[in-house]
């Protein structure tokens, strides 16, 4: 199992950067593909990004690309989302989930196993 904890959400203005940290448990970390997903309530669960098992690719909702990346260390057991020039639209709770499914990561939050509590972002304008 893996255990999943977000950090790095707050208050941010418009047009600033945060880097969302996902700290995961477990000596396979390596094993999972990870994604992150926002919830407002408006949209549950929306897909955001996703990295494979090691890290060699990443995915992309069309709304961040260019904006946003995500990283990971295995050495650390952590994943990391950089978001660049935030929007007020995408204040919401950011989540990491991971999943042990073979293929590409998928952008169906339903496709993952294991959820971090989420953190707060919200973006002022």
């Amino acid at each position: 199992q893996v255990q999943l904890t977000e950090s790095g959400g707050r208050l941010v203005q418009a047009g600033g950067s945060l880097r969302l940290s996902c700290a995961a448990s477990g000596r396979t970390f390596g094993d999972y593909s990870v994604a992150w997903f926002r919830r407002t309530p408006e949209k549950e669960r929306e897909f955001v990004a996703s990295i494979t098992e090691n890290g060699r690719m990443t995915f992309y909702a069309n709304s961040v690309r260019d904006r946003f990346k995500v990283s990971r260390d295995n050495a650390k057991n952590m994943v990391y989302l950089q978001m660049n020039n935030l929007k007020p639209e995408e204040t919401a709770i950011y989540y990491c989930a991971a999943s042990a499914r073979p293929g590409s990561p998928s952008v169906d939050p339903r496709e993952y196993d294991y959820w971090g509590q989420g953190t707060q972002v919200t973006v002022s304008s």
